[in-house]
Parts: C-alpha cells; sequence; structure tokens
C-alpha cells in the first residue's frame, strides 16, 4: 500500500478522501532542511501547497518518492529539474481555484472603491464620519485587466455585470475571442494606462513581467487609477505604488501577495487608501476543498493505477515511443520559441502540418511541444507542456493539425503556418540524423540552419556586398559570427532572400539599427534560443 505525506495543511475533504481510499498518510507539517530530506525518503508519494519548499537538496538521494501533486496552480516553490532526474512526477491542479481569486480580485476592488476598512475602522474607533469615507463606483469606469487566462476572463465577466468597460493585454488573445467576451485588446502597457481607472494583473512572475508597473508606468498611468493586484508579488514595483500613494497619483492600492511571503512589514502598510491581505485568494472553503479533492485523485490515480495526469515534467508516454519522437519533440518546441519571436501580431491560428514518415507518429504530443515552445517564449518561463494547448485555445488561437504520408525533399516535414494581423508566416523544421534540428524553410526560403543559440534573422536583396557589409558591422562591434546560411525562393539572384547568422554573443540596438541603414536589408530580427542540450524537463 502506498504511503502518502502532507507537507502543508490539506482540506478535510482530501483527507476523507484518501481515508476511503485507505491510503495511509501522515502529516508533516513545516519540514525543511534535512529533515524534509529525510521524510521525503519515506514515502510513495507526497502533497504541497505553497508553504513547503521542495529543492534540490530536498530530493538528494531519494529513491523512494515517486510523484508530488501541488495542490494548486504554482509550482515555483517545487525545483521540477530536480524532480524529473530523480524520475519522480510532478503534476498541479490549475483549475480549483480560479473563481476564489477572481471573486477576492473584486472584493479588493469594492472595498478599495467604498473605503470600507477604513470606515469600519473609523466606527471601532468611535467616529461616524459619513461624509470622509465617500467612494466611487465600479459602474460606467474602465478596468485594465494584463493576463486573459482562466482567471482573467472571470474578473473580465464580473467586470461587465457591474456595467464596467474592460480593456485587456494578452499577447495571445485573439480579436474574435476579445469580442466574445466582450473586451477592448490593447497591444502595449502604456496603450491602456492612460485610460483605466483600475488595473489589476492575473500572470505568472517572470523576467516579462517582474516590475511590469513601475515609476515609469506611474508617470503616464490616469491620476486616480486603483491598483490591485491577487497573482504574484514582484508584479508592481513597491516603491512606485508608495510614491504613487504619497503623490496621490493613484487612488489606491490593493495587494493579496508580495515577494517574499510571509510579509509582516512593508511601506505600503498602514497608508491611506491602502488595503492589503495575506495572500487569501484561495483561501475559500470551496477553493480549497477542490485542489484538495484534485490532488489526492491524481497521486491516487498514479500510485495505484500507473495514470499520469496534469504533470509537469512529464509526457504519458511509454519510454520506446517518446525515443521515437523526442527529435521531433525537440523542432516543434525550438520552432514554438522561434516563432513567438519573428511573429508579429496576435496569432489567431497555427496550423501544422506533418509530412513524410512524422505523419504516422504521435503528432498531438509534437503539436503540444510547439505551443509550449510558444508560450514560453511569451511567458520568459518554462511551460507546463500539459495545459500548452489548452492555454492557446483560452485565448481563442486555433491550433489545427493535418497529416500526409506524402515526402517532399525531406523523410519527415512538420511545417507552422501561423496567422497574425492578416499576415501568415511558414516555418519548417526536420531532425536530422536522430536529435540534430535544423529549420529548412522560412515564407517559402529554402535553407539550412541550427535552431539554437543567438540568432540573427534578415531579409534582404541577394545582391553582391551584402554579405560583406553585414560582416564588417559585427567586426566593427566585436561580435563573431559563428555560422552563416543564405535562403532563396528560386536559384536566380538579385531576388529577395533570408540570411540567419548564428552569434558568439547577442548585438545591442545601435548594431541592429546600424544593419537596417543598408538599403538591401529589409527586416531585422534576434532570436534567442536554449542552447543545443538544453530541453524542458518535459522531454524526458
Amino acid at each position: 500500500m502506498p504511503r502518502i505525506v502532507l507537507l502543508d495543511p490539506l482540506s478535510d475533504d482530501g483527507i476523507s478522501l484518501m481515508k476511503k481510499a485507505g491510503i495511509e498518510y501522515e502529516e508533516r507539517i513545516g519540514l525543511k532542511g534535512d529533515e524534509l530530506r529525510k521524510v521525503l525518503n519515506e514515502f510513495d508519494g507526497a502533497i504541497a501547497r505553497s508553504g513547503v519548499k521542495i529543492t534540490a537538496e530536498s530530493l538528494e538521494g531519494n529513491t523512494r518518492l515517486r510523484a508530488i501533486a501541488r495542490a494548486g496552480v504554482g509550482v515555483d516553490n517545487i525545483d521540477t529539474k530536480a524532480a524529473t532526474r530523480r524520475g519522480i512526477i510532478v503534476m498541479n491542479t490549475p483549475g480549483g481555484n480560479t473563481v476564489s481569486t477572481a471573486e477576492q480580485t473584486f472584493a479588493l476592488m469594492l472595498a478599495l472603491s467604498r473605503n470600507t476598512h477604513p470606515a469600519y475602522q473609523a466606527l471601532v474607533e468611535g467616529r461616524w464620519d459619513r461624509k470622509l469615507f465617500t467612494g466611487t463606483q465600479l459602474a460606467g469606469k474602465v478596468l485594465g485587466i494584463v493576463g486573459m487566462g482562466r482567471i482573467g476572463q472571470v474578473v473580465a465577466g464580473y467586470a461587465r455585470a457591474f456595467d464596467m468597460k474592460v480593456i485587456a493585454l494578452d499577447p495571445f488573445l485573439t480579436a474574435a475571442r476579445a469580442e466574445e467576451i466582450g473586451v477592448t485588446m490593447v497591444s502595449a502597457l502604456n496603450d491602456m494606462l492612460p485610460q483605466i481607472d483600475y488595473l489589476t494583473v492575473h500572470t505568472p512572475l517572470n523576467d516579462a513581467t517582474r516590475g511590469m508597473f513601475g515609476k515609469k508606468e506611474l508617470e503616464i498611468v490616469k491620476p486616480g487609477c486603483r491598483l490591485i493586484n491577487c497573482a504574484r508579488g514582484g508584479i508592481y514595483d513597491i516603491d512606485a505604488l508608495v510614491e504613487g500613494i504619497e503623490s496621490g497619483k493613484l487612488g489606491g492600492v490593493a495587494l493579496d501577495v508580495f515577494e517574499s511571503e510571509p510579509c509582516t512589514q512593508n511601506p505600503l502598510y498602514g497608508k491611506k487608501n491602502v488595503l492589503c491581505t495575506p495572500h487569501l485568494g484561495a483561501s475559500t472553503e470551496e477553493a480549497q476543498a477542490n485542489v484538495a479533492i484534485e490532488a489526492v485523485e491524481l497521486l491516487i490515480d498514479y500510485l495505484q493505477n500507473g495514470r499520469i495526469r496534469q504533470a509537469v515534467n512529464f509526457i504519458s508516454l511509454d519510454a520506446e515511443t517518446l525515443k521515437n519522437i523526442r527529435g521531433y519533440l525537440d523542432v516543434a518546441y525550438r520552432i514554438g520559441l522561434f516563432a513567438f519571436q519573428i511573429v508579429d501580431g496576435t496569432p489567431e491560428t497555427c496550423k501544422l502540418t506533418y509530412r513524410g514518415e512524422i505523419a504516422k507518429k504521435e503528432t498531438s504530443l509534437i503539436s503540444t511541444a510547439f505551443a509550449a515552445g510558444f508560450l514560453t517564449a511569451a511567458m520568459s518561463q518554462d511551460v507546463n507542456i500539459v495545459s500548452a494547448a489548452s492555454l492557446l485555445q483560452e485565448r481563442g488561437i486555433n491550433v489545427i493539425e493535418e497529416k500526409s504520408s506524402e515526402i517532399i525533399h525531406f523523410n519527415s516535414l512538420m511545417s507552422v503556418e501561423i496567422t497574425a494581423n492578416g499576415k501568415t508566416t511558414l516555418l519548417s523544421g526536420t531532425v536530422f540524423g536522430n536529435a540534430m534540428p535544423r529549420l529548412v524553410n522560412i515564407n517559402g526560403f529554402r535553407m539550412e540552419s541550427f535552431l539554437d543559440g543567438i540568432m540573427l534573422v534578415f531579409e534582404h536583396m541577394d545582391v553582391p556586398g551584402v554579405i560583406g557589409e553585414v560582416g564588417g558591422i559585427f567586426g566593427r562591434a566585436g561580435i563573431n559570427i559563428a555560422s552563416m546560411t543564405i535562403g532563396r525562393e528560386s536559384d536566380q539572384p538579385g531576388k529577395e532572400a533570408i540570411g540567419i547568422i548564428h552569434l558568439d554573443s547577442a548585438p545591442d540596438k545601435e548594431t541592429l539599427k546600424e544593419m537596417l541603414t543598408q538599403k538591401a536589408i529589409k527586416m531585422v530580427k534576434l532570436i534567442h534560443l536554449p542552447i543545443a542540450t538544453d530541453t524542458p524537463a518535459w522531454m524526458g
């Protein structure tokens, strides 16, 4: 009989489910260091929330633990790469707290607007100051939402019910989906800030979102705007919020999350027009019950039946099948990373076509690997392969598959056509040997390029002197060119062509601008891909 350890408090609903299933379990709350490492080696499965930190050191020498279930969405407190190296499955429960977090967002928005907390505090102190606490209604106001996943879309629905106008920012939200849910899209935060009365964020914390609202944004935001954060601490710059509150530029700030938790001291605490809560977004009976039940079900299903669901670091395939398609998983993932960086605008459709031998294999997983790469490039962090395709679909991006056993040019070929803003971008890739991903076509220009490292893509006229000028530019910048490939539409010189240069270091903006001063060069894009040996944990 498998044994499960509860590393954080779990809802009674989850515990009841384990008892009913006859599962042996123990609660070991608040563990860390050597004590945590020792305990994890005594159990077959573990259930964690956000309190415990399961690091590489926690798993060192572990020979027993088979799976970790996260009762919640984020797995940033679990070292998934270390777990993968130990063969430990990590699963999460992404849907259980959606409504609760959206409701907490709206609770804070309403409380800020109606001065609920200071008004009550006045009564506690024996004061009846009605005029002092005159608020503002939500109806007719403009709400800005950054991040239109599950939670963002629920918040948008609530806002519309309150007769608010919603402006949304999400790189993957299609125009059709935006119209369907009744929101107006913008392409940049700065386009949104001068228009909105409220701002709420529902994104992960990563390189792209850390400090998203800082002192520069404070200068252009609409005076009196109120900011809410129930997503991740660190998305708003605390110093900018303090300045905005003290100067009166911001009408209010409400935070449920903090960069370091628990957070008992903060420069915002105690200031007028500030309301903070101790990470209560998912702290409802319903949410805790939902994630607890789901986590227990996932763990029992795996430990008793070997069935893997919602794993963030593993593909549910046998080793032989995975071995046969691993090269194409890598190609698809890297083309996804490449595609996001080269396509301009919000995608509407992604059509994946498989030709030759690859069409006979498990292409749905290859398509998911593409989606994971595409989203990883946008979010600046690894994306759960289980949820990647659904994240695109939530935002109205259609992923279409076509297959053909016909062999053209290569024994196996995958192509991606991405339509955005009425323009279609075509990318094709294949595998040389067993595990050498190659890009072989961009928009009809045939080539052969590695899919790794620092890549510079440039459209140019196929005329003498262009390559020499490019080499001179990088020579003057002190940047070494590792390799170069040129793709033509035809064998006739003098027409358009595409070049890809692999560089040993990334050029600055001035160097890129100098390239565009060359009359023959029409477009320049800098692409960053992982090195050849760097693959996501879920790829095995």
